[in-house]
């Protein structure tokens, strides 16, 4: 089993450090723009007599509370990898994305019950100043422009925290156009548009949060990559010199990064050294084309063990090597060294007998292998013994 020896987060420092500032930069652009409209929205709301755009205010309020919850979770998350997480703090983003989801997913419930209950008591709402809805048309430029500030820098560092973050600056620019709908609407006569927008923008809303919110369990409950991603990685691997074939390919998500695990089969024969050097040039490969892998963990097998690994039932070297001695009827200098290869339910055994070894103990190696021979095909452990000198 090889993992890199290095930090496998060395590789995206300088990226990982990079996403945490841009990352901090646009949740405190968030913040201040959030600060500045929850005080407009509640001095201008008091003044102009708009419940709706006091409301509203709250739930810009309540953003920043959100706000401050996705910069402790982006710190978390840019952490380095210690001792408890050798994998590094990158879960810290999903699990933000899964409450960020949530709290869509409330924010939109909140605006269908506000809906609704404006819709049954249309006679008792108050009379709205005109400053309530240019304050209201105001939140809505700030939040959508902030939306697509924060939707792109959060889609060029794949972050599915920040991602979620700036849709959640879209669902306050959504409910700003509820206010502003309904503003309108008591304005010109027609006080029902604002309860049948917030429910329709209540409904988008929720199916967004649902949706952040599902990838981000998906992620937590290790779903793997999609097809297409995986069978890249597999040609990767499968392309490296020495490797004979590929089989336990899996995948999963750490965040806006991704782990992988592959089996890896090679010639039997070969040696440690040579079988480590594959692996570590498969695992290399797949680091440098697909760079959203994190880490690779190559395992390196001598035969497909995919359903099951019959040599495990073999005995282990001692036993086999005192067997060997009573098939061959000696023992060589430097037995011990004998190379065992474990294939199947039997293995087979790379001897040396030199010719001054035979000589001197009046062996002849002929008669050894006519012995094999007559042995190897009812031996219970031993399928092959190679003989040389």
């Amino acid at each position: 089993m090889l993992r890199g020896t290095h930090d496998p987060l060395h590789r995206h420092a300088p990226d990982a450090r990079q996403r945490f500032a841009d990352g901090q930069r646009i949740t405190w652009v968030s913040v201040g723009v959030n600060l500045v409209l929850t005080a407009m929205q509640m001095i201008v709301g008091f003044f102009a007599h708009s419940q709706s755009l006091m409301a509203d205010a709250m739930h810009t309020f309540a953003d920043i509370i959100s706000d401050g919850f996705v910069l402790y979770a982006n710190r978390k998350g840019a952490e380095a990898a210690d001792d408890a997480h050798p994998y590094g703090h990158g879960r810290y983003e999903t699990a933000a994305s899964l409450v960020l989801g949530l709290l869509l997913v409330g924010t939109g419930a909140g605006i269908l019950i506000s809906a609704g209950g404006r819709l049954s008591n249309l006679g008792s709402l108050p009379p709205v100043g005109v400053a309530a809805m240019w304050a209201a048309l105001f939140t809505l430029v700030a939040k959508e422009g902030l939306f697509r500030y924060m939707l792109g820098t959060a889609e060029r560092l794949r972050s599915p925290m920040l991602v979620a973050n700036a849709w959640h600056a879209r669902a306050d620019a959504l409910s700003s156009l509820v206010v502003a709908a309904g503003i309108g609407g008591a304005l010109l006569g027609f006080n029902f548009a604002d309860g049948v927008a917030a429910i329709v923008v209540g409904a988008m809303i929720v199916r967004a949060g649902f949706r952040f919110a599902w990838e981000a369990l998906s992620e937590l409950i290790d779903t793997g990559l999609s097809a297409e991603e995986v069978a890249a990685i597999r040609q990767t691997v499968v392309s490296t010199p020495g490797v004979l074939g590929l089989h336990e390919l899996r995948t999963r998500h750490m965040a806006h990064q991704v782990l992988v695990d592959a089996h890896v089969q090679v010639d039997p024969h070969i040696s440690v050294s040579e079988g480590h050097w594959i692996a570590e040039t498969a695992r290399n490969s797949v680091l440098e084309k697909h760079s959203e892998v994190l880490d690779v963990l190559v395992h390196i097998d001598a035969e497909n063990d995919i359903s099951g690994n019959a040599s495990l039932k073999l005995p282990a070297r001692p036993i086999l090597l005192a067997h060997l001695r009573d098939l061959l009827g000696c023992e060589p200098p430097h037995f011990n060294r004998t190379v065992l290869h474990y294939l199947g339910n039997r293995a087979e055994a790379e001897v040396v007998l030199p010719a001054s070894y035979l000589s001197e103990a009046g062996l002849e190696l002929d008669d050894i292998k006519r012995q094999l021979a007559k042995a190897l095909p009812t031996d219970p452990w031993f399928s092959k013994v190679r003989i040389s000198q």
